[in-house]
């Protein structure tokens, strides 16, 4: 369990880094059309760090179980470090219109290809997979419920406001693109 234990703060440890990371480095810049985040990138810092708070004391408070089996635990770092690894590709492949604030860049364009295939916000939809995988590894149904619905409610936010946004930018073309794609699963939501 030792290694189990060290495995899941290494990939605590990452995500919090590579979070950080994006927040100073993947900012707006001065030619992009700033003003449309509405404090959707202040609530998601908020609701993040508030999910892994509750969902770990609340695991110390109330035991309840999701399995009695050790690969719950294992399930777990493997979803933490599925959701930290495909975010980092999604945001490379984003490239220069990948932002942590709600922003139009300048000639930016709708991405259909990959991921954007089938999800419009997979980027979102990882991070809740990491989400999902802190609270499988604390093995309680009740933090399993404050680590995946606390940011996913902050991420419902941001998704409407930056979909706004990128309807009044590209009109009829990301109305379409909307129709033909999920939100954060792909065929079902």
């Amino acid at each position: 369990m030792e290694t189990l234990q060290i495995l899941f703060a290494a990939s605590m440890g990452a995500w919090f880094l590579s979070e950080i990371l994006y927040k100073n480095i993947l900012k707006s810049g001065q030619n992009d059309k700033k003003g449309k985040d509405q404090s959707t990138l202040n609530i998601l810092w908020l609701a993040i760090p508030l999910s892994i708070a509750s969902s770990v004391t609340i695991s110390y408070l109330i035991k309840f179980p999701i399995s009695g089996e050790k690969w719950i635990y294992y399930a777990g770092v493997v979803l933490v470090w599925t959701g930290i690894i495909l975010r980092f590709i999604i945001i490379r492949s984003l490239g220069k219109y990948f932002t942590v604030d709600v922003t139009i860049r300048e000639d930016h364009k709708i991405k259909k290809e990959g991921f954007y295939k089938y999800v419009r916000h997979p980027s979102y939809a990882f991070s809740l997979l990491t989400s999902v995988g802190l609270g499988l590894y604390l093995n309680n149904l009740f933090s399993l419920i404050l680590a995946f619905a606390i940011p996913f409610i902050a991420f419902s936010y941001r998704i409407t406001v930056e979909e706004r946004t990128l309807i009044e930018q590209f009109g009829e073309e990301y109305l379409e693109y909307r129709r033909k794609t999920r939100k954060l699963i792909p065929f079902i939501y």
